[in-house]
């Protein structure tokens, strides 16, 4: 955890691509991260100065911008920030830049500061796909990750003019959730998933009554889209099966869209074929309406609703435990969002589920008072059918992502 005795302090640094714009909404969420006032140092290279100028950077940061080795002598600038720095974010990151400090050039203030700090390193690359898939930049993102630093996979979407394809910036919301975990845990993202296939199901089912009514839950899927962002950010192969959630598809992750717990249900099925690990991060609605009304429900004067039939939707986490059977397989980890009573605690609740689903972990949540759905943060034990117990303090959603991806990696490891 980054020292608390003053506010975090980022170094963002700009590379020269069109997506700097981009830039400027990342800042403004990096001076909010943990819900202080982070000191955000902009260092951009000359060429993103062309796209977006010093007043801009200087107004979003508050602080003084420059990307001259040769400003601030008397302060040896170019050593400074990067020694007095909890982290080190660079959007976009350029092929050119990449290749720079791949190879340890310190020919502008951003890449020496690259080579001085000793802080956590995050960088979204931004460039156009044929760029992005050359060996020579693929060569460089691996040499970077050798050494730590954090490199995101672009998004997949929009580029300049009318191409597409991988090479768009990562959601500044996005690099804004990974940067907060590094200022958490510099050592959160470990490239321990690599090669691994990893299902995510995220969200919350609606199980339709009538063509414009259904029976939903409060689950806004950003737990779920933490997990499937931590888990690519670690270098696995994602799928996010995701109910009904306005979130952006996190980088370097294939998004299944569903609707109700029978499409969520084929979907996890499909996907979980061959995958090392599933989990099901989605509130997927026990119950769903006995009788579908082709027709909207019509209300009638003074009149009252017919009673709602229910029936059991199929137990998806079950079904997968049973489906793999007894011979190893997919790890399989669930979610158990518990409210307490006079009977049982929420981790009384915790442990009986667990017991009775027969998967390798759950992740027991503390719902009462309406705690966790649609907040950035959250508190969890993480309870493992091999007696294990990992207590998760309340944070960020993607805190505790990673302490998911601990444990299954850990489990992974070990066969």
């Amino acid at each position: 955890m980054t020292d608390t005795t003053h506010p975090p302090r980022v170094v963002m640094g700009v590379g020269g691509g069109i997506a700097a714009y981009k830039a400027c909404e990342l800042i403004r969420r990096l001076r909010a991260v943990d819900g202080m006032a982070a000191e955000v140092t902009v260092v951009p290279t000359a060429n993103a100065l062309e796209f977006v100028g010093a007043a801009t950077f200087e107004a979003l940061s508050g602080r003084p911008v420059t990307s001259d080795v040769f400003a601030d002598i008397p302060s040896v600038a170019h050593v400074a920030i990067g020694q007095h720095t909890d982290l080190v974010v660079i959007a976009p990151a350029t092929a050119d830049l990449l290749a720079r400090a791949a190879i340890g050039r310190a020919d502008d203030l951003l890449t020496a500061t690259l080579l001085v700090t000793r802080a956590p390193v995050l960088v979204a690359p931004a460039m156009h796909t044929e760029m992005w898939t050359h060996p020579a930049t693929q060569a460089n993102v691996e040499t970077l990750r050798s050494w730590g630093v954090t490199v995101l996979d672009p998004a997949v979407g929009r580029l300049t003019g009318a191409d597409s394809g991988a090479g768009r910036l990562p959601d500044p919301e996005h690099i804004a959730q990974i940067a907060e975990l590094l200022l958490h845990r510099a050592d959160a993202l470990p490239r321990d998933l690599t090669g691994r296939r990893i299902v995510v199901t995220a969200g919350g089912t609606r199980e339709p009554l009538d063509p414009v009514r259904f029976l939903g839950n409060r689950s806004s899927g950003r737990q779920g889209f933490a997990l499937a962002l931590v888990a690519a950010a670690r270098g696995a192969q994602v799928t996010l099966i995701a109910a009904n959630a306005d979130l952006p598809t996190p980088p370097g992750v294939q998004r299944v869209p569903v609707g109700s717990a029978a499409e969520m249900r084929d979907a996890t099925h499909a996907a979980a074929d061959g995958a090392d690990a599933v989990l099901m991060a989605a509130a997927v609605a026990d119950f769903r309406p006995a009788d579908y009304a082709a027709a909207k429900i019509k209300k009638t004067p003074g009149g009252q609703p017919a009673p709602l039939a229910l029936t059991t939707n199929p137990d998806i986490l079950a079904e997968l435990v049973q489906r793999r059977g007894s011979a190893g397989g997919s790890v399989i980890l669930g979610f158990a969002a518990e409210t307490g009573d006079a009977t049982a605690t929420v981790a009384d609740y915790g442990r009986a589920k667990l017991a009775r689903k027969g998967c390798d972990f759950l992740v027991v949540n503390d719902v009462s008072g309406g705690a966790v759905f649609g907040r950035p943060d959250n508190a969890a034990t993480i309870v493992g059918a091999d007696g294990s117990e990992t207590v998760v303090s309340n944070g960020p959603k993607a805190l505790l992502a990673a302490a998911i991806c601990d444990v299954v990696a850990r489990r992974l490891s070990a066969r």
